[in-house]
Parts: C-alpha cells; structure tokens; sequence
C-alpha cells in the first residue's frame, strides 16, 4: 500500500496555492501597468485597487483600450483569485477548527468508557518516561497535563488542564481508576492532587513524586501509597554500576527489557488460592509452576525475604515472583485451576 494514502490532508495548501497565485497575478498586473507608461509604485497600486475592486479612479494620462483591457482582465483573474484564497483560508481555519473539536470529542468518549487505568499527571521527561513504561506493560493510561499542545505531543488519551482542578481529575475518570501517578514538578501542586484525588477515590493507589526527602513523609499523610524521588533513585542506580555493574544490569534489562527471559511478577494471594494457609512446600508452586519465590509481603507491610520451603502463605500476602513468561502463564493457569 502507498504509505501517501494514509497521510492526512493539508488543509493550508490551498491556501498557500491561492497566495502564489494572487502574488501573480500582482505582479503581472504591475508589469503589464509598467509597460503601459505606469511608473513602479503607481503600476502596482493601479493593479492592487483593480484586484480589490475599491473603485478608485484610474491612474495615468494614457488610458485606452490596451489599459481597460488590462483592467478586465485583472478583475476577472485578479478579484478570482483573491475570492478564492480568502475562502480557502476560512475553510482551513474551520477545518482545524472542526477536526480540533472532533478529536477532543473523541478522546472525551474514550476516557469515558476507560476502568480500571492509570492518571498520569505531568507530561515533562519524568511523565513521559512512566506513560512508555505503563504502556509496555499493557496499562491502559490517561494524561493529565496543561500544556496546549499535549493532543499533538502524544497519542495516548490525554486531558488537557490543571490537575489541581477537580473537574479535570474527574474528566480524566479518577473514580474509575485503579492508579495515579503523580510527576508534577511542583510540590505543592503533588500535595494537593494527592489530597484531592484521595477524596474523589478512598481505593485509588497513588505514587507521588517527591523532589525532596522532607517532601516524603508529607505526602504519605496527605494520603500517597507510595512516594518515589527521582533523584535518589538515579543516585542509588548510578553507585550500583561502580559497586555490583553486572548486578545493576541484569536488573535493569530485567525491568525493561520484553525480550528478557526472567520477569519479576506479584499477585495478592486470595481466600480461595491453592496457596492460601499452606506452606511453599505443601501448595507445591516451584514444581508445578518453575518460579522462584523472592519474597512475600505480608499484610501487616513487612517482607519475609528469600522463603524456605516451610513459609507459611496466607490470604492478603503478596509474594514476589521470579519467573520466564512462560512460567508465569503457569502460574496464571495454576492460580485459575485452583
């Protein structure tokens, strides 16, 4: 298929031939003037009143029937061509106008019928970095930003406004939500849509950005499930390379990488799970599954790291799974038969 096929139309390129055109025809009606007897300014003024059809008297001492047929002619091309540009542009400035309604329209629409996503408030470098992630991981992701052109910058679903503003949260379908994810440069601007976006929805799961330590424990208590800094995590990652560079590697291919063989995997483990109330040993995972149990968060947010076989899973507890995909598609139809 011709890839021009599906390359959208420019509404300005009329536009810009009817300019050419109009140029012209100006210019041929000054040289046309000029060899008349016109001087330059008088020849091009002749022509600009004629194309315009302002009606002032005509200019010059020779006026016959070459100059009258000039004249016509200018009128009939001239007053065309400008009639035609000036309507080329309204419809282009409609065109951009309607298509820019439309798509808002639709992007309204898709948001409306979005459950379960994640808001993602801030579209700068930080922002962008967390939608591709989310994205890559099969997130269904919504953006909440106030920059005029976050339409053109993205082709994710995004609502343009001030994430401080409650109605903007709610456009975004906040109450739907499962996830928010807070990278706005400010800090006060993260404490209040923590805050806001607590009380809109109590069962949200917010991350917030942090650009300082005091800023932490503030946004915890505004309401934030999980408070992340930039900053301490690019230091802690960049001291890694010196200290264990493999390590640091394999973590990170791990993380991002889809080709990688090994995933990093968790899931709550609910009341009806073969899991639930039997020990790793007893519920059998690594031999009926091949993952590897890392860790298990517990309800009470404490971690027993590096399980032995005589760990005890109970229902609420998080394990931390290491595992290829296709043991972890395992792990899903292990999970679902039991």
């Amino acid at each position: 298929m011709d890839p021009r096929m599906n390359m959208t139309p420019d509404p300005w390129r009329p536009v810009r031939v009817g300019i050419g055109a109009l140029l012209l025809v100006l210019l041929s009606g000054t040289v046309a003037y000029r060899v008349l007897g016109l001087e330059l300014f008088d020849a091009f003024y002749q022509t600009l009143i004629t194309i315009s059809t302002v009606g002032y008297a005509e200019i010059g001492d020779n006026i016959g029937p070459r100059y009258r047929v000039v004249s016509a002619l200018l009128i009939l091309f001239g007053v065309g061509v400008a009639l035609y540009t000036i309507g080329a542009a309204f419809e282009a400035i409609m065109d951009g106008r309607l298509r820019e309604h439309m798509g808002r329209a639709r992007m309204r629409h898709t948001v409306d019928q979005m459950r379960d996503h994640v808001i993602v408030c801030g579209w700068g470098r930080v922002g962008g970095a967390i939608s591709k992630e989310l994205r890559a991981k099969g997130e269904s992701v919504v953006i909440v930003d106030q920059r005029e052109d976050l339409h053109q910058v993205t082709d994710l679903p995004a609502v343009q406004g001030d994430a401080t503003v409650d109605a903007v949260l709610l456009d975004a379908g906040i109450e739907r939500a499962r996830g928010l994810i807070i990278a706005l440069d400010s800090a006060a601007d993260c404490m209040y849509v923590t805050l806001t976006s607590r009380n809109l929805n109590p069962n949200l799961f917010i991350v917030a950005r942090a650009n300082s330590t005091e800023t932490a424990p503030k946004l915890i208590q505004a309401g934030a499930d999980r408070v992340v800094s930039p900053h301490e995590i690019g230091g802690t990652r960049m001291a890694s390379f010196v200290v264990q560079p493999n390590v640091a590697d394999f973590l990170g291919e791990t993380m991002r990488t889809e080709e990688l063989a090994v995933e990093i995997y968790e899931f709550e483990v609910a009341g009806d799970s073969p899991l639930a109330g039997k020990s790793l040993r007893e519920s059998n995972i690594g031999d009926e599954t091949g993952v590897i149990v890392l860790a298990v968060r517990r309800t009470d947010g404490s971690f027993t790291q590096n399980p032995h076989a005589d760990t005890v899973i109970e229902s609420g507890d998080v394990p931390i799974i290491l595992g290829t995909s296709d043991q972890l598609a395992a792990l899903q139809s292990w999970l679902n038969r039991g």
